[in-house]
C-alpha cells in the first residue's frame, strides 16, 4: 500500500504542503478552520508520520509527556485523571500525537524522568500536575532549553511557566456561603494531601470564608483514598461537636462518608449535608445524588493540551483561567434550622 504523504493531503485540501506541515505539527501559520479541515482530511486518508524522517530532520517526536507522582492505586479510584487524560487525548488524536504516561513514586523520580526525556528527545513537551510551593519541577522546567511545559495549577504555583487553572478558592468560598445560608453552623472540610499547592489554597479559602461568616471550621487532611476519607469522617462525626455539613476534596471520599454516616445512624441530608469535589458520574449514580463542585474536567484537559501545543510551537506563555467550579446542589444537602 502506498504511503500517504503531506503532498497528498495538500492536494486534497487545496492548500500548500507548508500549510499542511503547520497544521499537522500544531504550529501557527494557518487558521483554526483550515487546520481542522487538514487534520480531518489527514485522518480520512489514513496519514501517519514517518519516524525515520522525523529522526533525520530533528523534527517533532509527536509525543507529549505526563508524569504522575502518585501511588498507582489512587489512579484506579479517582475519576479525575481519567477524564483529564481523555481531554488531552481529544486534542492529540487529530494531530497524530501520542501521550507518554509514566507513574513514579515521588518528585525526585519525576525530575529524573524529565531529564531523561530531554536528553533523549523523547517528548516535545510535558504537562505538569499537582504543583507545590517552591516546586523543583517548576525550577527545572524554567531553565534555558528545558522541555516546553504547561503547569496545571494556580498562577502562584507556576513560577512564571505557562499555566492553566481553575479558581478553587472561589469554589470553596461558594460552598461555605451556600451551607451557611442553609443554616449550617458547624461545617468541616476533608482535604487532600497537605503538600499539594491546591490543598493549601483550598484550606486557606475555607478558613477565611468561615471566619468571614463568624464561624470556626475544622479541616481534616487525608490522602484522597476512601479509607482515609472514611476515617476522617468518623472522627469528625464522633467528636464532641460534630459538624452538620462536610465538604470533601473528591468524590470517592464523599461516597465513603455516606457509608460512615449510615453506620452511625445519621441520615443524609437530614442529619448531615455532604458536598463533593469533581462532579464525576459517581456523584449522580449514588442515592441520594451527591451535591458537588462541578467543572468540565475533560474540557480542562483539552485546554491544557492546546496551550502546550502553543508552547511547543514557540508561542509565548501565560496564565489561563479555565473555569471556576460551580456548586450543583443535589440530594446530599438540605437547609437546617439554626
Amino acid at each position: 500500500m502506498q504511503r500517504i504523504t503531506i503532498a497528498d493531503i495538500a492536494r486534497e485540501a487545496g492548500v500548500s504542503t507548508g500549510a499542511v506541515s503547520y497544521a499537522l505539527n500544531g504550529r501557527p501559520g494557518v487558521s483554526r478552520a483550515t487546520r481542522d479541515r487538514i487534520l480531518a482530511i489527514a485522518e480520512e486518508l489514513g496519514w501517519e508520520p514517518s519516524p525515520a524522517a522525523r529522526s533525520l530532520t530533528g523534527a517533532s517526536t509527536q509525543t507529549i509527556g505526563l508524569v504522575l507522582a502518585r501511588h498507582p492505586s489512587t489512579l484506579g479510584v479517582e475519576s479525575f485523571y481519567m477524564q483529564f487524560i481523555a481531554g488531552i487525548e481529544s486534542e492529540l488524536a487529530p494531530r497524530s500525537f501520542a501521550l507518554l504516561l509514566q507513574v513514579v513514586p515521588d518528585i525526585e523520580a519525576e525530575l529524573r524522568t524529565y531529564r531523561r526525556w530531554r536528553a533523549a528527545r523523547r517528548v516535545d513537551g510535558v504537562v505538569v500536575v499537582d504543583p507545590r510551593h517552591d516546586d523543583p519541577r517548576v525550577a527545572l522546567l524554567g531553565e534555558p532549553d528545558a522541555l516546553p511545559a504547561v503547569v496545571v495549577g494556580d498562577p502562584a504555583l507556576a513560577g512564571g511557566l505557562t499555566n492553566v487553572w481553575t479558581d478553587d478558592a472561589a469554589a470553596v468560598r461558594e460552598s461555605v456561603r451556600y451551607l451557611y445560608s442553609a443554616g449550617h453552623r458547624r461545617i468541616a472540610r476533608v482535604s487532600g494531601l497537605p503538600e499539594l499547592g491546591h490543598t493549601f489554597i483550598r484550606d486557606v479559602a475555607f478558613a477565611e470564608e468561615m471566619t468571614r461568616v463568624g464561624l470556626e471550621g475544622e479541616i481534616a487532611g487525608t490522602d484522597y483514598t476512601t479509607g482515609s476519607g472514611a476515617s476522617a469522617t468518623r472522627r469528625l462525626l464522633t467528636s464532641h461537636e460534630p459538624p452538620s455539613a462536610i465538604v470533601f476534596d473528591n468524590d470517592v471520599m464523599a461516597l465513603a462518608a455516606m457509608g460512615v454516616a449510615a453506620e452511625l445512624g445519621l441520615r443524609v441530608p437530614d442529619d448531615l449535608s455532604i458536598i463533593a469535589w469533581d462532579d464525576s458520574p459517581l456523584c449522580q449514580a449514588t442515592f441520594p445524588a451527591l451535591s458537588a463542585l462541578s467543572h468540565d474536567v475533560t474540557g480542562f484537559g483539552a485546554h491544557v493540551a492546546r496551550r502546550l501545543f502553543e508552547r511547543i510551537a514557540g508561542e509565548r506563555g501565560g496564565s489561563h483561567l479555565d473555569s471556576t467550579p460551580t456548586l450543583r446542589p443535589r440530594g446530599t444537602t438540605r437547609a437546617r434550622l439554626v
